[in-house]
């Protein structure tokens, strides 16, 4: 479709032209999307000369500490959808109730659900950070979202997307039509088409999870991990460990090189840590988009109903083999759970 190095911006319009479904709102809500992601880019370049470093003494609604770039980063996005009349509401991590956008009512079509800055525990080290986004649409002729319209399936999304802060800033998204990233030429100040039509290997031999949890897992999931663990050649095992901790970095490699990332349930907290509204559902919808799966171990991420805004699940995403056995695990540790 687009050739390497196609601003972004022109290759939505591209997109558009080929798609008659697409709209300029929605072109003009992944530019917003873009303009956040590069306040937040720069920001987080210069962070050590910045005093955006450190905590800001307060807890978030999921009862985390907030980091200042936590902060920068959620009140970028808000800035780039105020009266931009495309955004009627948003939800985040950083606050308990969706943040409204009355000034961009009527016209308003979209509710955007955030993580303004994942893995923020990694900005003192200098580490890998990223924004993930859910783009869904509201039913037609609606002045403000209902409850029907907050807890929406993964399934109906119109389009999600994560924004990398790494070595370089990406921007990765889909709206249903294949995966494509853009990488932040800082000379210009504009993301440039440099992967398109991303897909994931269907198996590969790394896994990402945080190890320090495995004596608080239940058996299924350890028992995988072992699984993976053991001296294996014929059957491409052992797996490499690698392990960022930020979800956005961690599924980003795994998108590219293959393999699985896991944030399971704890015996203790079955529920695992990560939202499903605004980190799995979206990461869920573009890793399946490249060919990938993403699954709770039961049950696909996209099919699962919210009941909440702040709903946690686990997960298991990546390559769809290494997903697959990951579930076989899990259904065949029921018996553990009962």
């Amino acid at each position: 479709m687009g050739n390497i190095g196609t601003p972004l911006i022109r290759f939505l319009l591209e997109e558009q032209q080929d798609h008659p479904e697409a709209t300029d709102e929605f072109t003009t809500l992944l530019s917003q999307i873009s303009r956040a992601g590069k306040m937040i880019s720069r920001k987080m370049s210069r962070a050590g000369l910045a005093n955006v470093l450190g905590v800001t003494g307060d807890v978030n609604v999921q009862g985390e500490v907030v980091k200042k770039m936590d902060i920068y980063a959620n009140d970028a996005f808000k800035q780039a959808f105020q009266h931009g009349a495309q955004v009627i509401a948003m939800v985040t991590e950083e606050d308990e109730d969706p943040v409204a956008f009355p000034e961009n009512q009527p016209s308003g079509r979209y509710i955007v659900y955030l993580d303004p800055l994942d893995g923020s525990s990694n900005i003192d080290v200098n580490g890998p950070v990223g924004s993930i986004f859910s783009i869904h649409r509201i039913n037609d002729g609606a002045s403000r979202p209902t409850n029907t319209d907050l807890l929406r399936k993964g399934l109906d999304q119109a389009a999600a997307g994560y924004i990398l802060y790494g070595s370089s800033t990406m921007l990765v998204y889909s709206c249903g039509k294949g995966v494509h990233g853009f990488t932040l030429d800082p000379d210009i100040g504009e993301f440039l088409l440099s992967h398109e039509n991303m897909k994931i290997p269907t198996r590969g031999n790394v896994y990402s999870v945080n190890e320090g949890h495995y004596q608080k897992w239940i058996s299924p999931t350890q028992r995988f991990i072992d699984h993976l663990r053991e001296h294996a050649p014929d059957d491409g095992r052992p797996y490499s460990s690698r392990y960022i901790g930020a979800l956005v970095a961690d599924v980003h490699r795994t998108l590219l090189t293959g393999g699985i990332y896991l944030y399971p349930g704890e015996a203790e907290k079955p529920e695992g840590k990560i939202r499903l509204l605004y980190e799995s559902a979206p990461m869920g919808y573009v890793v399946e988009q490249a060919g990938g799966s993403a699954s709770t171990g039961t049950e696909r991420i996209l099919n699962i109903q919210p009941t909440a805004i702040h709903q946690r699940t686990p997960i298991f995403i990546g390559s769809h083999d290494d997903v697959s056995l990951a579930e076989t695990f899990m259904r065949d540790g029921k018996e553990d759970r009962q």
